[in-house]
């Protein structure tokens, strides 16, 4: 009559499937199919939770190294950046990523290429030499890229950024729908003197002002070409962008809305406002875009924003290459839009009455 005790293994090892079989009272086998994905149909649900109690027990975790072997998988995908280790939003698609990945037991090895286009085409030899089972690619800021040499010896999918060959699958925000959500926040509350301020020669922000524009020509509204200013992407630019708009300018003649290209243009206008000795959210209502972490939510007021979806990103890529290694199926060269959420506080207003 054997103890519990009887059953634990002896020495002080790492904990074995035969270790677990012991304790369990049943084959090695039966252990096998638990932990490869065979008990259905092979075990009863009492054996299969019996076998599992005795894993918990024990802290038994499968070998990866073994597993990967005889499935000819290593358990690892690759994640190959160019310049999101210095962004603020880079732990969120990180995050995204590396969670989705241990859900599906699957490690992220990440290497960050600091934008060098040598060192992203090294990174991922490197990565095909450790026999990952598959690479994201992902980047800073939403633009078409050239293809690391190499993605596409394995599965590989990209991550806010498209091919310039369009040869990969992509995840990336819907930015005309976000820009056409963001310009609806201020219709919504009445506004319909609404300028834009800021954006940059890229994807993002034609994009952004395409769906600004979509929304405001849906309710019959012509946006004044003076109204919208482009100042580039920084706090500097939305304060220089503001001060055009506002300064001067009688209240019955100025915009009571104003859409920013992002969160740190959004900054720069509420600065300009309270130079100016306008209230946000009574005079003048401002939305944000990107919801930057340790910025928005601290403006005075805090910022009504549209958010990128990073995490969604990361995790929606990772999802795709994980299909594409458990099928050995390539999936199709097709760019997926996600969401912006809008992240409501406070700097939007009912429009005030003139």
């Amino acid at each position: 009559m054997g103890s519990t005790e009887e059953r634990q293994p002896t020495g002080t090892g790492r904990p074995t499937s035969r270790d677990v079989a012991r304790l369990a009272g049943v084959s090695h086998t039966a252990v096998s199919f638990v932990f490869n994905g065979r008990a259905e149909g092979n075990l009863s649900p009492a054996t299969q939770e019996r076998i599992r109690r005795a894993a918990a027990q024990l802290g038994y975790r499968p070998d990866p190294v073994a597993r990967g072997l005889r499935r000819r998988r290593t358990a690892v995908i690759g994640l190959v950046t160019d310049e999101i280790a210095s962004s603020p939003f880079a732990g969120r698609l990180l995050r995204g990523a590396m969670e989705t990945a241990w859900d599906s037991e699957h490690l992220v090895l990440t290497v960050d290429s600091g934008g060098d286009p040598a060192k992203e085409d090294a990174a991922v030899a490197e990565l095909l030499d450790r026999r990952v089972d598959g690479i994201i690619y992902a980047a800073f800021s939403l633009r078409r890229v050239r293809v690391p040499e190499g993605l596409h010896r394995t599965h590989s999918v990209l991550a806010n950024c498209i091919p310039e060959d369009d040869s990969l699958p992509a995840v990336i925000p819907a930015e005309r729908a976000g820009g056409r959500t963001a310009a609806r926040l201020l219709l919504d509350a009445g506004h319909r003197r609404i300028a834009h301020v800021g954006g940059l020669d890229d994807i993002a922000s034609v994009e952004r002002l395409r769906g600004f524009r979509d929304a405001l020509r849906a309710e019959g509204i012509t946006v004044p070409k003076e109204w919208v200013v482009r100042t580039g992407g920084e706090i500097s630019g939305g304060h220089e962008g503001a001060l055009r708009l506002l300064d001067g300018v009688p209240a019955d003649r100025r915009p009571t809305g104003i859409f920013c290209y992002n969160d740190r243009v959004a900054a720069g206008v509420l600065h300009a406002a309270t130079r100016l000795g306008i209230s946000v959210p009574e005079d003048l209502s401002v939305v944000g875009y990107d919801d930057q972490e340790h910025m928005a939510a601290h403006l005075s007021p805090p910022l009504t924003t549209v958010a990128l979806p990073h995490r969604a990103m990361g995790e929606a890529a990772t999802r795709l290459l994980l299909d594409a290694i458990e099928t050995g199926r390539t999936p199709p060269a097709t760019v997926r839009r996600l969401a912006c959420p809008v992240i409501t506080r406070s700097s939007v207003g009912p429009a005030p009455i003139r």
